[in-house]
C-alpha cells in the first residue's frame, strides 16, 4: 500500500500542478491522467490568486537512493538545456550541479524513471513571488562553522568559510515588459546566517553575512507549464563541497523496494529539485 503511494504522489504530480479537478479515487491517479490533461488553463492563473500580482512556482524535493543515481543517467537526456542561461557553464558543471528544461507534458516520462529508482517526494514548497522579489527555499543546514570548496568562474577551487546557518537556492521572478505569461526566472545557491531579528536594520545587517554562490546560477524565461529539474552529477559523501552539501544526503532517507517484499530501508540518498511554473498574474 505504501509503494503504490509512491507510485500515486510521483506519477499524478503534473495532474495537480496545474489546478485540474480531481476525478474518482477509486481508480489510481496514475490511470486517470491523460497528457491533454496536464496543460495550463488558458490565463496560467492558479485559482483564489486572481487577485494577488505575483509568479507562482511550486517547488518539488525528490530523493532517490544514492545507489540508483545511475538512472538519471536516462532522466537528463531527455530535457533540454537550450534554454538556460547559465552564469557559468563550465563553474555550474565543475560544482556537480546539472539542470534541464521541460514541460508538464514531458513529467510522466521522467516520473516513471524516479519511480524506477525508488524515489520519493521529500517535500513541497509553494511560491507566490511579487515582481523581482526572490524567495529562499532551505536545503541544507551547517551546524558550526565551516569551509565549503566550489569552483569559481575563473575555474579555480575556492573555499568559503561558513556556518552556522542554512544553505539554500533564492528563486527570483520577474516580468518581460511586452511580455505576457512570460517571466525570467533566476536561481542561485545561498548560505544565510541565522535570522535572530525582526528589526529592520538589524535584519539587514544578518543579511549581509550571506554568500551568493554566482557561478552555480542559472536562469531563463518561464510560462505556465514550464518545469526545471535540478540535480547532481554524482554522489559524494564528504560534505565538504557545494555540490555534496546540496545534493547528497549521506545520512540517508527511508525507501521502499521495487522488488523486494520487506519494510522500509535507511539508505544515502541524493536530492532533486523540481521548479515548475504555475502561474503569472499580471
Amino acid at each position: 500500500m505504501i509503494r503504490i503511494f509512491q507510485i500515486a504522489v510521483l506519477s499524478s504530480l503534473a495532474f495537480w500542478l496545474t489546478g485540474c479537478n480531481g476525478s474518482k479515487q477509486s481508480e489510481p491517479i496514475w490511470e486517470q491522467v491523460k497528457i491533454t490533461d496536464l496543460a495550463p488553463s488558458p490565463s496560467g492563473k492558479q485559482p483564489g490568486a486572481q487577485l494577488l500580482k505575483t509568479i507562482n512556482f511550486n517547488v518539488y524535493i525528490f530523493e532517490i537512493p544514492a545507489e540508483n543515481i545511475s538512472t538519471l543517467d536516462n532522466v537528463w537526456p531527455m530535457l533540454h538545456t537550450r534554454p538556460l542561461r547559465f552564469n557559468d557553464y563550465d563553474a555550474f558543471g565543475a560544482n556537480s550541479f546539472l539542470a534541464g528544461f521541460g514541460q508538464i507534458p514531458m513529467w510522466n516520462r521522467v516520473a516513471e524513471l524516479l519511480r524506477s529508482a525508488n524515489g520519493i517526494q521529500a517535500g513541497t514548497i509553494s511560491l507566490l513571488l511579487p515582481d523581482n522579489r526572490a524567495q529562499t527555499i532551505a536545503v541544507a543546514g551547517l551546524g558550526k562553522e565551516q569551509t565549503v570548496f566550489y569552483t569559481s568562474n575563473n575555474g579555480s577551487m575556492e573555499g568559503a568559510t561558513l556556518g552556522p546557518g542554512q544553505l539554500g537556492l533564492r528563486i527570483k521572478a520577474e516580468k518581460i515588459p511586452g511580455s505576457r505569461g512570460v517571466c525570467k526566472m533566476s536561481a542561485v545557491p545561498v548560505f544565510s546566517p541565522p535570522r535572530r531579528s525582526s528589526i529592520p536594520l538589524l535584519s539587514a545587517l544578518e543579511k549581509s553575512g550571506e554568500f551568493l554562490f554566482r557561478p552555480a546560477g542559472f536562469s531563463l524565461k518561464m510560462s505556465p507549464g514550464d518545469f526545471v529539474l535540478l540535480g547532481p552529477e554524482k554522489y559524494d559523501s564528504g560534505q565538504i563541497t557545494l555540490g555534496s552539501l546540496f545534493f547528497s544526503k549521506p545520512e540517508g532517507s527511508l525507501f521502499f523496494s521495487e522488488l523486494e517484499r520487506k519494510g522500509p530501508e535507511r539508505k544515502p540518498s541524493v536530492r532533486l529539485f523540481l521548479l515548475v511554473c504555475t502561474g503569472i498574474n499580471y
